[in-house]
């Protein structure tokens, strides 16, 4: 997680100081480019702690195509809340705890000009396999037609998968980047697609490639970022994956069971450990920062 750090220092060092949407004002660079290869490790942060439960949490989700943070708060899950829950959003909302058609409607139900509904990501998935050498694995959250209906737009905003030699790569474009509380969160999310994707077309995970276009550090967390800063990494972990998850309905459904039993009153961190854990982890104490909105 080096390039992590590097790119975090270089932006505390060289960054322009800017206003920004939230009013909490930025410390921002553009278009960096983040490589992590599997073999090396899962890359997840260790210079601080990484909710790596809320990680898994948050992509079943996706994978999922849910839009209701209710299904988080089951989980323990609450970082929708901001956005679900935001003045500006509520009057659009549909219902209760409705985030709006974000990431995972859009990759499992994108909605066609003739009326058409899309499922990007099983229809990428299924090309993999068909067609391993098409450049067209494109899955996209960025949809200028319904940015009005999703409490957030998308920071992740789209990925490509790459076939080479019986290993598959992921890139993820990245518009808009925290890069204090929310990319090592989206490092660690995309690692972990990655390795679900391989697992349902049987390639090898090969590399995860970041681009991150707006990278930038809130004013109210500089002190956080030099304490972070001032920290040396350990070794990486490892990812343990449960081999059941074979497919994308396998991982749905393994999703929809383990809302419900959290909901009858199960605990979930053990039920998504079963999903994906981390192994050898080691890392620094947790620092704390508040999420600009």
């Amino acid at each position: 997680m080096r390039q992590y750090l590097d790119v975090l220092r270089k932006t505390m060092e060289r960054g322009v100081d800017r206003d920004d949407r939230t009013g909490t004002g930025t410390r921002a660079i553009f278009g960096e480019v983040m490589r992590f290869r599997m073999s090396d490790g899962f890359p997840a942060v260790t210079t601080k702690r990484l909710a790596f439960r809320s990680v898994t949490a948050e992509l079943l989700w996706f994978l999922a195509g849910s839009s209701d943070v209710n299904e988080l708060h089951a989980l323990g899950v609450r970082i929708w809340d901001g956005n679900a829950y935001a003045p500006y959003w509520l009057p659009k909302a549909r219902f209760d705890g409705d985030a709006g058609r974000n990431y995972g409607q859009q990759w499992r139900d994108w909605i066609a000009p003739d009326g058409r509904h899309v499922d990007q990501l099983a229809d990428v998935i299924r090309a993999i396999g068909e067609r391993p050498e098409s450049r067209r694995h494109v899955v996209t959250a960025w949809n200028p037609g319904e940015l009005e209906r999703t409490s957030l737009p998308a920071c992740h905003a789209l990925f490509q998968l790459f076939v080479a030699d019986g290993r598959l790569s992921l890139l993820m474009y990245q518009r808009s980047c925290d890069l204090f509380l929310g990319v090592p969160f989206n490092i660690a999310q995309y690692a972990l697609l990655l390795h679900l994707i391989a697992a349902f077309t049987g390639f090898v995970p090969d590399e995860l490639t970041h681009v991150l276009a707006d990278a930038h550090v809130y004013r109210d967390h500089f002190d956080q970022v030099r304490e972070q800063l001032a920290r040396e990494p350990y070794p990486p972990p490892r990812l343990a994956l449960d081999p059941a998850l074979r497919d994308l309905d396998a991982v749905v459904a393994r999703y929809r069971d383990i809302v419900a039993r959290a909901r009858a009153g199960e605990r979930p961190g053990p039920l998504l450990d079963a999903v994906a854990r981390l192994e050898q982890y080691r890392f620094h104490p947790p620092i704390e920062a508040r999420m600009a909105v």
